[in-house]
């Protein structure tokens, strides 16, 4: 005789099974590894670094 089977418990194995699927499928396509986002906020903090660099104090137009 075999051994009953507890039907929530199946269920919610199919389900999480189905949901760590979809999560692979998610990291795959929209995921970045950690380099790609280190590189990404470093040329973000490199382009502020610039830019404040360049700014100009008070307005040129109007020195008198």
């Amino acid at each position: 005789m075999t051994t009953p089977i507890n039907l929530n418990k199946a269920r919610k194995a199919k389900a999480r099974s189905a949901k760590e699927q979809a999560a692979a499928e998610n990291r795959a396509k929209f995921g970045r590894t950690k380099v790609e986002k280190s590189l990404e906020q470093a040329r973000a903090e490199k382009l502020a670094r610039l830019t404040d660099g360049h700014r100009l104090d008070g307005n040129p137009d109007k020195q008198g």
